[in-house]
């Protein structure tokens, strides 16, 4: 049998998205207990919203049919996202831990595909999926260990100059990454889905609290790495509505840069 935990951590998020993930989650629940034996899921909501947003009540589904215990943690402030799904570190006793964002859609067999998969190789310790935008645009969760002058590229060049850097911000991105295959050994995955060894992100500590917002993803690939490989697998796909840091204002550039500088000197400055 297997054992499977699910966490995701919400901020002032909207009541129509969340009972979207939650319809998604237990469509992706319901396709996968119909091929493996699985126990029964705790599934977290853990809001870091000043005050409290939504009740359990509100995101109805059949949980109590594919037993999924949905349990919300709130009151704790707006603590930052990876010490936020470190509230329940202590409390999973999974085989598999899943991590994600409140703006993620699972298709139906996403999670069975990244269960199997990360099954199948028992060096593999974290898994990414394939992902695309609200607009069907493609996104790239993969990365390379990134540079400063990459990033600021990223966050700071009007499109239409993008095509003078498109080799060094394609190769950051690992946008030439087979689809008909699992990848192994990828250096860094995004944190808006990551489907984890519970064993590994119990024995790393789960993520670096000192990251309030971004860069905790990175981190935590980092700290894995030294156990075992990290995947993409283009088979487990998803839908993610978030973006960049530079569209969301000062406010998250700022963190981002705080961020930015905590990863740089805990795991080695990059300039170029």
């Amino acid at each position: 049998m297997i054992k499977i935990s699910i966490s995701v951590v919400c901020f002032n998020s909207p009541i129509k998205q969340l009972k979207d993930l939650t319809d998604s989650i237990i469509a992706a629940v319901r396709f996968m207990r119909q091929r493996v034996e699985v126990g029964s899921i705790p599934l977290y909501f853990i809001d870091n919203s000043e005050l409290a947003t939504f009740s359990l009540s509100e995101l109805q589904g059949d949980f109590d049919e594919l037993s999924v215990q949905t349990k919300l943690i709130n009151g704790h402030g707006n603590i930052g996202y990876g010490c936020a799904h470190n509230l329940v570190l202590d409390e999973i006793a999974s085989d598999y831990h899943l991590i994600l964002n409140p703006d993620v859609l699972l298709e139906e067999d996403a999670l069975h595909q990244a269960i199997r998969l990360l099954m199948s190789e028992p060096k593999r310790k974290m898994l990414g999926p394939s992902a695309v935008g609200e607009k069907g645009e493609r996104q790239y969760l993969c990365k390379q260990y990134p540079s400063i002058f990459t990033l600021l590229l990223r966050g700071i060049l009007p499109n239409p100059l993008r095509h003078l850097f498109e080799k060094r911000l394609n190769y950051y991105e690992m946008r030439d990454l087979p689809e008909d295959r699992v990848t192994d050994d990828i250096p860094l995955l995004s944190g808006c889905f990551i489907l984890i060894d519970t064993p590994t992100l119990k024995k790393v500590g789960g993520f670096d609290s000192g990251y309030f917002l971004y860069f905790e993803d990175f981190d935590l690939s980092l700290r894995v790495k030294k156990i075992g490989t990290l995947a993409y697998a283009p088979m487990v796909r998803i839908t993610h509505a978030g973006g960049q840091a530079s569209t969301k204002g000062l406010r998250h550039i700022l963190m981002f840069s705080i961020s930015a500088l905590r990863f740089f000197g805990n795991h080695g400055w990059r300039v170029f």
